[in-house]
């Protein structure tokens, strides 16, 4: 932001010498770049943060200026005097698309001199690196510069049907832009358009066909407040910046619309005469009133490190424009002014307070008190289960959260409710995969696709060897207000499928749980029927694991053999035990059997291994899963083996050979008991 010395005098009479000023400018947060004399002026260029829109025009540079060394402020108030018929009587104004724009006001001027600038105009916009156009346009550049807020000005006999419509762009519209190039407009951006065609791009550009020129007469000065992350995008995707857009990408002043509206009249008015149309038009809501923010004294001395006397502070609050409500011995209570929105907590006001008095006051060895942080229980537990995933020889990714609808529907294990649509689309490697035509539009339901496109793009690359995992969120759909945004764990990888299955259960006693880990069936489309579980700890669904199926690979695009599994991390949270717990060793000597049953298809290993470990009591010590085998011929086709391996183990003594065949003979009574099983001799 570049602004003239002698235009800030405007509002502040500054005594400080160039140095002085452009120091205290820097320590207060508005970093000097650099000073050039611009024949009797002198342009200062200052960084401006983006969380300080209000220094984006002269006035708010000579606030802080006054508040910084304690000179006196004045804003000059606009004179205007309205002498034509009214505006509405030959004009209308309507908006049709509130988020895009939240206020729009016009003012009417007719029989306006269009013409060249007065010197004491060009001069003051020559400084700043402006350059002169007409008059009725350099005012509205002035005002913008000087306050703030965009402006834009109309040749009113162009507008057609007497009206102007705020509302988004119809299908394949296009503007012819004052650049006098051709900008084909899509949703989301703000289209200002009269009972024809568009004849601006709100917050960006005006359009060609209503532009001033030396011919027009009558201008209509439009003064609005349109949504900041619209005009940000809007700019982006079509590269066109302007002064306009940079501030309306930012937070305005949206009680500062009328000052600048009244301002532009104003100078319009004393530099190329015409009649002012009484009234104005005045469409949207209203500036949004703000709660109270309290200061607490004492918090000031524990913040900064330095004592600052109460009146001092309060005097520094009400130069920088907050308004003083109520005050005792110990606090303060104060309502922001209009241009201060990134001011909302007393932490905010002691940094005003600190940027203020100035940090140069604050000694280098004082002494602030400070407290370790404690670090959540959440990320300490990220920090085990990445650490035990990096060392199983995983590497973490990062994938976008915007999948396509096709990816969506592939796999969703977690809800059957409809993917959440986003109105931003994500132009990305993701789009422009072969397999893959459409915009990207939906919030991930499951990290599995994201992480299959990864594995994909590796494959392509030759890359050898692709095991990956994600930790992140997904997006589903909820009864309540907000969706639901569950963190989950996502695993890609080419080993085999007990590997991985072995990997989880490394994961798991990693996270200090010694339970078992309950094997189930599932169906999924993107998974191998033969391959594939649902995994569960105590009744509740751990998540998934399974090869992908010959069509999930051809849905994807990946050639070679490929496990995915997804996980609930918030499950893992309450499993996890982050201070292990001494568990006694028996001194004494195990026992191993080996089980191999035959029994029904319906049987899952989880039943199996449920009853043998009832049967067995508090002598068993592990099962182990050995394999699966079927004999069609010899025991049915409704019928399969499992295969299993038990330790036996006591803590009071020695187990006699003949203590341990009690315990397999109980196991097997009980498995025939309950699941019709039959013990292969």
């Amino acid at each position: 932001m570049i602004v003239s010395r002698n235009w800030l005098s405007d509002f502040v009479k500054i005594q400080a010498t160039d140095e002085e000023l452009t120091q205290r400018l820097t320590m207060s947060g508005l970093n000097h770049e650099s000073s050039e004399v611009v024949d009797d002026d002198l342009a200062i260029d200052l960084e401006v943060t983006s969380n300080r829109p209000d220094c984006l025009g002269h006035i708010g540079i000579a606030r802080e200026i006054a508040a910084l060394f304690g000179y006196d402020f004045a804003i000059p108030t606009p004179l205007i005097k309205e002498t034509g018929s009214p505006i509405a009587n030959q004009f209308q104004l309507r908006i049709e698309a509130p988020e895009l724009c939240r206020r729009f006001t016009a003012r009417l001027i007719r029989n306006v001199q269009v013409g060249p600038s007065p010197q004491w105009l060009i001069a003051r916009l020559k400084t700043i690196g402006v350059p002169t156009i007409n008059n009725i346009v350099d005012i509205s550049n002035y005002v913008m510069f000087e306050c703030g807020q965009p402006l834009h000005v109309f040749d009113f006999d162009k507008i057609h049907g007497g009206q102007i419509i705020v509302r988004d762009p119809k299908p394949e519209e296009e503007l012819v832009a004052i650049d006098h190039r051709v900008y084909r407009l899509e949703p989301g951006m703000c289209v200002v358009a009269d009972a024809e065609r568009a004849i601006g791009l709100g917050g960006v550009m005006g359009g060609a066909d209503t532009e001033v020129t030396d011919r027009t007469v009558n201008v209509l000065i439009e003064a609005a407040q349109f949504n900041s992350m619209a005009i940000r995008n809007t700019a982006r995707k079509l590269n066109l910046h302007s002064a306009a857009s940079y501030r309306f990408e930012r937070p305005i002043d949206a009680h500062n619309i009328d000052w600048a509206s009244r301002r532009c009249c104003e100078l319009i008015l004393q530099l190329a005469g015409g009649e002012l149309a009484q009234n104005w038009l005045d469409v949207g809501s209203r500036p949004d009133e703000h709660p109270p923010i309290e200061l607490r004294f004492d918090q000031i001395q524990r913040i900064l490190g330095i004592d600052i006397d109460n009146e001092v502070a309060t005097q520094i609050l009400e130069r920088l424009g907050f308004k003083n409500l109520q005050q005792s011995h110990s606090k303060i209570s104060v309502s922001r002014p209009s241009w201060r929105n990134d001011v909302t907590r007393e932490i905010d006001l002691i940094e005003e307070i600190g940027r203020v008095h100035g940090y140069a006051h604050v000694p280098d060895d004082i002494a602030v008190p400070m407290s370790a942080s404690h670090r959540r229980t959440e990320d300490r537990i990220l920090g085990k289960v990445r650490n035990a995933l990096t060392a199983a020889g995983f590497d973490e990714a990062m994938t976008a959260s915007l999948i396509p609808a096709g990816w969506s529907e592939a796999f969703s294990p977690w809800s059957n409710l409809q993917p959440l649509q986003t109105s931003q689309g994500m132009l990305g490697v993701l789009e422009k995969a072969s397999h893959n035509v459409g915009v990207v539009k939906y919030l991930r339901r499951s990290l599995v696709p994201s992480l299959l496109e990864a594995r994909r793009i590796n494959e392509y690359k030759s890359n050898s060897e692709i095991e990956l995992f994600e930790i992140a969120k997904v997006y589903l759909e909820s009864e309540k207000e907000l969706p639901w945004e569950p963190i989950k764990i996502g695993l890609v990888s080419q080993r085999d499928f007990f590997e991985v299955k072995g990997v989880i259960e490394t994961l798991l006693r990693h996270l200090n749980w010694n339970g078992e880990l309950d094997i189930m069936q599932c169906d999924f489309n993107l998974l191998d029927i033969n391959q594939s579980c649902e995994l569960r700890i105590n009744g509740e669904i751990l998540g998934w694991l399974g090869r992908v199926s010959e069509s999930g690979k051809r849905t994807f695009g990946i050639r070679q053999h490929t496990i995915v599994a997804e996980l609930d991390f918030g499950l893992l949270c309450n499993l996890a035990t982050l201070i292990p717990l001494h568990t006694d060793v028996s001194l004494f000597p195990a026992i191993s059997r080996d089980f191999n049953f035959i029994v029904q298809n319906r049987i899952h290993w989880s039943d199996l291994r449920a009853v043998v470990a009832e049967a067995a009591g508090s002598e068993l010590e592990s099962i182990e899963y050995k394999e699966t085998f079927r004999d069609p011929q010899r025991d049915g086709s409704d019928k399969k083996r499992l295969l299993m391996s038990l330790v036996l183990r006591s803590k009071a003594g020695t187990l006699t050979g003949e203590q341990a065949d009690q315990i397999c003979r109980e196991i097997v009574v009980s498995c025939q008991e309950k699941l019709a099983a039959e013990l292969v001799a």
